[in-house]
């Protein structure tokens, strides 16, 4: 965070020590996220600075446009944007602010696809599971399946 701005999101391990929101700002995008946690359709809405290309952005802003429990296809989205399904993918791992801009949304034609740089291990398991709460809503679970 910069400010009153969410400038990035980290996904931690489970053995990272929580510690307590050391701001007013802070409490409130933490309430925000357990409030999509508890149902994934409440939105995070929190103030962010979003920072990247202009092709990012353009991808980023169809990535918010995905309602939850909904995935589409990194060809589609790049169809949409005259672009190409690798340079979305780019994007996608370009992305500083997952949950607030849902690269999860998106997979490949074929099955999952990548997160976060990665098609495989616990990123993907991340994504899966993100998938897998939007698509059940509240009381999906809280750990990684």
């Amino acid at each position: 965070m910069r400010g009153e701005a969410v400038t990035g999101i980290v996904f931690l391990g489970a053995e990272a020590a929580l510690r307590p929101p050391r701001s007013v700002f802070a409490r409130r995008a933490v309430q925000a996220l357990d409030a999509y946690f508890a149902d994934p359709r409440a939105p995070v809405a929190v103030p962010y600075l979003e920072r990247g290309t202009a092709f990012q952005r353009r991808v980023w802003a169809g990535l918010r446009a995905i309602p939850a429990g909904v995935t589409r296809c990194y060809s589609d989205l790049a169809a949409d944007l005259r672009s190409a399904p690798r340079a979305v993918g780019g994007a996608c791992r370009a992305n500083p602010l997952p949950l607030l801009t849902p690269c999860h949304r998106l997979v490949a034609a074929t099955g999952l696809g990548g997160f976060m740089g990665t098609t495989s291990g616990s990123p993907c398991e991340i994504k899966a599971w993100l998938i897998h709460h939007e698509k059940n809503g509240a009381g999906a679970g809280t750990g990684v399946d």
